[in-house]
């Protein structure tokens, strides 16, 4: 990847709770393209798994993310596709939420990092 493409990626995606996503929103993460497509979604209870799905393939394949920020308890519903993902951009990082700890031996990366170092 060139230089410049990478300099074009400057925006984070969220995936997550309400709460979550409200937070990062307020820190200034939100944003929308010409196309009024956010780089956001919040996730409720009565989300169709195919929404989320939809939303983290759209997220992975556009230019201008560098970041995709899900939260594990959402990451746990399509972790096949995270597993999937093996681009270096953007890069996919899991965050615990309000209701649910951050369990590193669910997280897609710290995997990796594990078979990489031979712990696994």
């Amino acid at each position: 990847m060139s230089a410049l493409q990478q300099k074009d990626r400057v925006l984070i995606a969220v995936i997550g709770d309400e709460d979550t996503v409200t937070g990062l929103l307020l820190a200034g993460v939100g944003h929308q393209d010409g196309k009024s497509k956010p780089n956001y979604l919040i996730v409720t209870a009565k989300t169709p798994l195919p929404k989320i799905e939809e939303a983290f393939a759209d997220f992975a394949s556009r230019k201008d993310i560098a970041i995709i920020l899900i939260t594990q308890n959402v990451a746990d519903d399509i972790r096949p596709q995270l597993d999937a993902h093996s681009a270096a951009f953007p890069t996919v990082l899991e965050i615990p939420s309000k209701e649910s700890p951050y369990d590193a031996s669910k997280d897609s990366v710290m995997k990796r990092i594990r078979a990489i170092l031979g712990s696994d």
